[in-house]
């Protein structure tokens, strides 16, 4: 019997199943507008039967973008074209979620496949800011925020999220991971800082939790709210598994329903050890220690892999990425592989191996 395409209820949301899509951004946004390109890009794991689908890293402000190719929700126009994605989604029975996030001292920069680099200001470029005023790497170093201006951080994410909820989203994520700006926060490989915001776990942590209660603010009550952490830095002296653990314990009591557990990222110079499911220990962690639900992603290909993870209560969920980019479909193979019943959508039923 597979457990990997169960139903998953959070809050008031009934998700179908427990394969779910990880954020993933395509750099193909203008002014932070969403348009063909994502809602086929997301539609096509709607067809594929994922329960969760994902909208990628979604800016709360313009110079929050990574690239000026990242997509916002800080504005009206960006609501209506949301919507009609989110409408598409939801009518292949898949929920869909949306990840919000800041991307700090990693902002203004290139394409990927145009470099990556940081953003000359002859093409558009801007400011970064962070906990900080070290760089990243070869980027352009950021300005540190003021005091005032972290403080003012939480309500640009609330107004994000009531954006969300205008679109249609069913789920949110902040994006408390990946070296952007609330990790910069928290790692204490990154911030600096001798006010309230920086110093020992509790001000390194402050801006993710008042993110949290002003984002539960306004998000509608039920409705899921999620949190994706780099559980590790993977470096010495860095955030570890048992920091996640204890800040996982403190974003439930402020309103998180389920922490997705990613790693690294907040320097540039970590050694990763990576293979197959490598981040799993420590959804497992935090699932077992904290006792939150958890989310998995890393380097999850197989089904049976993934059903490993959910049967054996590592994570309640498994997040995959790279993975659907190669086959949209995985989860209506998985289905059939795990023998776990049809969910193939009727317009391609006669492509299905009986």
């Amino acid at each position: 019997m597979s457990h990997l395409f169960d139903p998953l209820k959070l809050g008031d949301t009934a998700i179908p199943n427990r394969v779910w899509v990880s954020p993933m951004c395509q750099y193909s946004a203008v002014d932070g507008v969403p348009n063909d390109w994502h809602l086929v890009h997301l539609g096509q794991f709607a067809i594929g039967g994922a329960g969760l689908v994902m909208a990628e890293a979604t800016a709360v402000a313009p110079e929050g973008r990574i690239s000026p190719g990242d997509t916002g929700l800080w504005n009206d126009e960006q609501v209506a074209a949301w919507r009609r994605i989110t409408d598409f989604l939801r009518a292949q029975g898949s929920t869909p979620a949306v990840q919000l996030g800041h991307a700090g001292r990693k902002a203004s920069t290139t394409r990927p496949w145009d470099g990556g680099g940081a953003l000359a200001d002859s093409d558009g470029g801007w400011q970064s800011v962070s906990s900080t005023s070290r760089a990243f790497g070869e980027l352009d170093a950021p300005r540190a925020l003021t005091e005032d201006e972290v403080a003012r951080i939480p309500q640009q994410f609330a107004d994000a999220a009531r954006r969300a909820d205008e679109a249609g989203f069913e789920v949110v994520e902040l994006h408390f991971a990946h070296g952007y700006l609330a990790h910069q926060f928290y790692s204490p490989l990154v911030n600096d800082r001798t006010d309230r915001y920086g110093g020992d776990f509790d001000g390194r942590t402050r801006l993710l939790l008042e993110i949290v209660d002003a984002v539960r603010a306004v998000w509608p009550a039920g409705r899921p709210l999620l949190a994706r952490l780099s559980a590790t830095d993977w470096v010495e002296g860095g955030w570890t598994g048992d920091d996640s653990v204890r800040l996982s314990r403190l974003l439930a009591e402020h309103g998180i329903d389920l922490v997705d557990a990613s790693t690294g990222a907040a320097v540039p110079d970590a050694q990763i050890p990576v293979s197959a499911g490598y981040q799993i220990r420590f959804a497992r962690q935090i699932k077992l220690e904290a006792e939150v639900p958890t989310g998995a992603v890393g380097l999850i290909t197989s089904p049976e892999q993934a059903e490993e993870v959910v049967s054996s209560g590592s994570a309640d969920v498994v997040l995959l990425g790279r993975e659907l980019l190669r086959d949209p479909h995985w989860p209506l193979h998985a289905a059939d592989r795990l023998h776990a019943g049809n969910i193939w959508p009727e317009q391609y039923a006669r492509a299905r191996r009986s």
